[in-house]
C-alpha cells in the first residue's frame, strides 16, 4: 500500500528532493535511454504527489493548475520504480493526482502528454486522446484529455 504525500516544492525535503529526481532519473534518462533535460523550471510551480513505500519514494508525478503547462490542469511525469510496477501503483498515483488537482485547483478537466506506449493504461484511468501524436524527447506522445 502506498503512502500519499502532496507537497509544494518548497515543502519538500532535501532527502524527498533528492528521491525524487534519482526516481526520475532512474526511469526517464537510465531506463528508457532518453538524453532531456529533466530539470526544467517547472518545479518549483507544481504539486509533487509523492508515492511511498517503507519511507522510500516508489511512485511519483507532479500536478499544475490551468495555465501552469496547459490550459487546462495536468499530470506530469508520472513515474514508477520498475521493481514496483506489478503492484498497479501508477493507477495509484494517477488516482491520488486527479484527486489532488479536484482538492486543490477545484479542477476536473486533466490533459497530460503520455508517451504512446502507455495510451490503454491512461484509457483505463479515463484519458481519451486528442489530435495526433508527436515526438517529444524522441519518444511518441500523444495528448490526452479526462474531464
Amino acid at each position: 500500500m502506498l503512502e500519499i504525500k502532496i507537497k509544494s516544492f518548497d515543502a519538500l525535503t532535501t532527502n524527498e528532493l533528492y528521491n525524487l529526481l534519482q526516481l526520475r532519473s532512474e526511469v526517464f534518462v537510465v531506463e528508457q535511454d532518453c538524453v532531456y533535460q529533466d530539470l526544467d523550471g517547472k518545479d518549483e510551480k507544481s504539486l509533487h504527489v509523492l508515492g511511498t513505500k517503507n519511507k522510500k519514494i516508489v511512485a511519483y508525478t507532479r500536478i499544475f493548475k490551468p495555465g501552469d503547462y496547459f490550459e487546462f490542469s495536468s499530470i506530469g511525469r508520472v513515474v514508477v520504480a520498475k521493481n514496483q510496477r506489478q503492484h498497479k501503483h501508477g493507477f495509484d498515483i494517477m488516482n491520488a493526482s486527479a484527486e489532488a488537482i479536484k482538492t486543490y485547483f477545484n479542477e476536473t478537466t486533466i490533459k497530460i502528454s503520455a508517451q504512446i506506449y502507455l495510451k490503454k493504461f491512461y484509457n483505463n484511468l479515463g484519458f481519451k486522446e486528442v489530435g495526433e501524436g508527436y515526438l517529444e524527447d524522441n519518444i511518441p506522445h500523444i495528448a490526452m484529455i479526462k474531464k
